[in-house]
C-alpha cells in the first residue's frame, strides 16, 4: 500500500505540470489579453484608457515576452506561493480569494453534509421498500430534482420569497458586513442567510445520490452473500449494516474527487443568481475578462484538488473494500 501511494504521488506531478501547460494554452487561445479587452471596455463607454499605465503594467507582468516565457514565470510563482496579480480587482490573487475561499468552502461543506443526510435514510428506504408507494413518491420526488436545474429553484424561492413574505434571499450576510472582517455579528448574519443556498444548491445532488445509492444497494441485496446470511438467521438490520450497504458505499468514496473541487468552486450560476459572495461568479468573471493570473490560479487549484481528491477516494475505496485489495494483491 505504501509504495502504491508513493507511486500514486510521483505521478501527480507531470499530471499537474501537463494540466497546467492546457490551462495556459486555452487562456491564451482568445485573442488579445486583458489590457486589450480592457482598453476596448472603457472607448465604448466613451471613457479614454491611461495607455502609459497599461503599457507600464504589461511591462511589469511580463505580457510583452513570449508565451513560454510568461508560462515559466507563472508556473514557478505558484510553485513558491505567488499567484500572481489580479489586473481586474488590483490586487495580488491571494488577497482577492482570501475570503470568498473560506465563504465557498463553508457553504459546500454544509452543503454536502445535507446532501448526505438527507440522501442516505432516503435511498436506504427506496431500496429495502421497492416498489412500495414510498418508493414511487420518493423517485418521482427525485426525478423532479434531477430535471429542475438548482438556477431556476433559486429563481423560484427568491420570487416566492419576496411575493409571499416580503423578503429577500440573496447574499450570504447582511450588506453592511460585505467587505468587513470576522465578527461574531458577521458570524451570525452569514449563518442566517447561508440554509437557503444549502438547500437549493443541495436538492439536485440529494436526487442524484438518491438514485445512486438506490441501485447499487439493490444489485448488492441480491447477491448470494447476502441471501446467506439471511439464511443463517441474522437479524435484517445486520445483515444490510453489514455487508450490502457497506459495499454500495464505494461510488460515495469514489466521488471524492469530485467532491472537493465542487467545494471550491461551487454552483456557479446559482451563486450568480442568489448573488453569493463566492469563488464561482468571481471565477466566470475573470474568465470573461481574460484575467489570467485570477482564473489560471482558479483552474489549478481546482485540478490539484481533483488530483488529491482522486487519491485520497482511491486509498479510502482500498481500506473500504476487500475486493479492491485482492486486486491489487493479484496485480502484484
Amino acid at each position: 500500500m505504501i509504495r502504491y501511494i508513493l507511486r500514486r504521488i510521483l505521478t501527480m506531478i507531470p499530471t499537474l505540470l501537463l494540466i497546467s501547460v492546457c490551462v495556459f494554452v486555452i487562456i491564451e487561445l482568445p485573442p488579445g489579453d486583458y489590457f486589450e479587452s480592457h482598453v476596448a471596455e472603457l472607448r465604448a463607454l466613451g471613457e479614454q484608457a491611461d495607455l502609459d499605465e497599461i503599457e507600464m503594467l504589461r511591462e511589469e507582468y511580463g505580457f510583452d515576452q513570449p508565451q513560454y516565457m510568461r508560462y515559466l514565470t507563472w508556473v514557478g510563482g505558484m510553485v513558491t506561493g505567488d499567484f500572481g496579480y489580479s489586473f481586474a480587482y488590483r490586487l495580488p490573487v491571494n488577497e482577492v480569494v482570501g475570503d470568498r475561499l473560506w465563504l465557498t468552502f463553508v457553504l459546500s461543506v454544509l452543503t454536502i453534509l445535507f446532501t448526505w443526510v438527507l440522501a442516505f435514510p432516503i435511498g436506504i428506504y427506496s431500496a429495502t421498500h421497492q416498489y412500495s408507494w414510498g418508493d414511487y413518491g420518493l423517485t418521482f420526488l427525485g426525478l423532479i430534482g434531477l430535471a429542475v436545474p438548482n438556477f431556476m429553484l433559486a429563481l423560484m424561492a427568491m420570487y416566492f420569497a419576496n411575493v409571499w413574505f416580503g423578503l429577500s434571499i440573496g447574499n450570504l450576510m447582511d450588506s453592511q458586513y460585505v467587505n468587513e472582517p470576522m465578527s461574531w455579528e458577521k458570524a451570525r448574519s452569514i449563518l442566517g442567510h447561508i440554509w437557503i443556498p444549502v438547500i437549493i444548491i443541495g436538492i439536485a445532488g440529494t436526487a442524484g445520490m438518491v438514485r445512486r445509492l438506490r441501485a447499487n444497494l439493490l444489485d448488492e441485496l441480491q447477491k448470494q452473500y447476502v441471501i446467506t446470511a439471511r439464511a443463517k438467521g441474522l437479524a435484517p438490520g445486520k445483515v444490510l449494516r453489514k455487508y450490502p450497504l457497506r459495499m454500495a458505499l464505494n461510488f460515495f468514496i469514489a466521488d471524492i474527487g469530485s467532491i472537493l473541487p465542487a467545494m471550491i468552486s461551487g454552483a456557479e450560476v446559482t451563486a450568480i443568481v442568489l448573488s453569493l459572495e463566492t469563488t464561482g461568479p468571481m471565477l466566470i468573471r475573470a474568465l470573461q475578462s481574460q484575467d489570467m493570473y485570477l482564473a489560471g490560479s482558479f483552474l489549478m487549484f481546482l485540478a490539484a484538488l481533483t488530483v488529491l481528491g482522486t487519491l485520497v477516494s482511491d486509498i479510502a475505496l482500498a481500506l473500504l473494500d476487500p475486493r479492491i485489495r485482492l486486486g491489487q494483491g493479484s496485480a502484484k
